[in-house]
């Protein structure tokens, strides 16, 4: 993950045994995640300045060692691992891989975002997000979280059963047959079973836990997911449409509105269209595009529920400034998923 503002990399491509390589880094701080921040502990613990677990959160921990580290190189000892504390920690092989994501369509990246939002994990596993029978839906799986309750998930089984049947049995194994005759069964008798294989506390029981993230991580499951957020993303497209948005990062927010609040109400457009008449005219367009997914994502906020208002706010305003940190997570969205502000 990387930390604020704009991802900092410095120009030039290394392609290495045909992985692409940037021959700088990002910055990450805490907060951030991901396999890069797992080689940061690694070397670490290598210099013996780490002793914490390499689970690829940057923590308190992870933070403690690199202000070390930093003192004893004579760099700022701030904790953030930004090119110069890269360069130093890494210095027989400063480069790092771009992540794959970026090479994907706009509207798998926006579900990605959205996805790991919602499941607080990064590709690809955002796309086994999964959850029990806590908002009374029975069972919630996906990067959408699609759930059994709004028979948004049943469809997406049934394609999996029909255009993918032996990668299907392959997964569920002995419980292939169970699955099948829950696909078949009334909403109410879905909603029994999966009350069934969740504990207590909605959690999602074994082997039942095991065998829904394993399906999930299917490159077949996966296309299946991306297919049926695909309307999303002409929703999100449509928005950007009718309030004269044109960048990719808009297009992004009007996707994670779709996804978690479902829409944008007619009141709301008419103070976002009153708010856009004061964004200062003499701005450039990429600072004017900013001001305005600010305004978008500011009302819409305003108009969720109290309870959950700022949550909705920080969430919204991470992607209308294209970073920041949501659920203790620090997200950049060039650098990550490749979502800019140019036009798609």
């Amino acid at each position: 993950m990387v930390g604020p503002g704009r991802s900092d990399l410095t120009k030039g491509t290394l392609n290495n045994g045909g992985a692409h390589q940037v021959l700088a880094t990002r910055t990450y701080q805490c907060g951030s995640i991901g396999p890069d921040v797992i080689r940061i502990q690694t070397q670490l613990a290598s210099l013996r300045l780490y002793n914490g677990p390499l689970d690829g959160n940057f923590g308190g921990g992870t933070q403690s060692a690199v202000k070390v580290f930093q003192r004893s190189v004579g760099l700022t000892n701030d904790g953030i691992v930004g090119p110069a504390t890269w360069a130093k920690l890494f210095k027989d092989n400063p480069t790092t891989e771009e992540p794959a994501l970026k090479s994907q369509s706009l509207s798998q990246r926006c579900l990605a975002l959205t996805g790991s939002f919602e499941t607080n994990s990064l590709p690809p596993d955002c796309y086994a997000g999964l959850s029990g029978n806590f908002d009374g839906q029975g069972l919630s799986l996906g990067a959408c979280q699609w759930n059994l309750g709004q028979k948004t998930l049943q469809p997406m089984f049934i394609d999996m059963a029909e255009a993918h049947s032996e990668v299907l049995d392959n997964v569920m194994q002995d419980y292939s047959a169970e699955f099948r005759r829950m696909l078949t069964a009334s909403l109410e008798e879905q909603l029994a079973w999966a009350s069934s294989i969740q504990d207590q506390r909605y959690a999602i029981v074994e082997p039942w836990r095991g065998l829904f993230k394993t399906l999930t991580r299917t490159p077949e499951f996966q296309a299946i997911e991306v297919s049926h957020a695909a309307h999303f993303h002409d929703d999100a497209v449509a928005l950007c449409k009718t309030y004269d948005l044109t960048s990719q990062r808009a297009i992004a927010l009007m996707f994670d509105i779709r996804v978690q609040n479902g829409s944008i109400s007619e009141i709301i457009r008419t103070q976002i269209e009153r708010d856009f008449v004061g964004v200062n005219s003499s701005l450039s367009p990429p600072d004017r595009e900013v001001a305005r997914l600010r305004i978008v994502a500011n009302r819409r906020s305003d108009a969720a529920s109290a309870a959950w208002r700022e949550d909705v706010r920080a969430r919204k305003l991470a992607v209308a400034n294209g970073s920041g940190t949501v659920h203790g997570r620090y997200y950049d969205w060039e650098s990550q998923y490749g979502i800019t502000l140019n036009a798609p």
